[in-house]
């Protein structure tokens, strides 16, 4: 089993930035890729951004050349880098790993609010 902790929520003003981290404990050894997802009030929670073990990122469309995903697996950590958020970047965001081919359980996630 693997446990998710995200942190690094918070509030800014449109155009600033934050840095989420996911750190993973457990079973860590066989983790494969790794993702961050989204929740905004009201809709469904969606994928932003995923990270092979080899480091190849993925973006969904909405936040190409503003976030960037990066890991440690020294330290069994995902990271995502937001620059110049958006309103609509606004969400609860949760990371969750590929372990074997199955999900991992989500973490609890973290608030990002976004004022424009």
């Amino acid at each position: 089993q693997v446990q998710l902790v995200e942190s690094g929520g918070g509030k800014v003003q449109a155009g600033g930035s934050l840095r989420l981290a996911c750190a993973a404990s457990g079973s860590t050894r066989n983790i494969d890729t790794m993702y961050w997802f989204r929740q905004a009030p009201g809709k469904q929670r969606e994928l932003v951004a995923s990270i092979t073990s080899g480091g190849a990122p993925y973006y969904v469309d909405s936040v190409k050349g503003r976030f960037a995903i990066s890991r440690d697996n020294t330290k069994n950590t995902v990271y995502l880098r937001m620059n110049s958020l958006k309103p609509e970047d606004t969400a609860v965001y949760y990371c969750r790993s590929l372990v074997r081919g199955a999900f991992s359980s989500w973490g609890q996630g973290t608030q990002v609010t976004v004022s424009s």
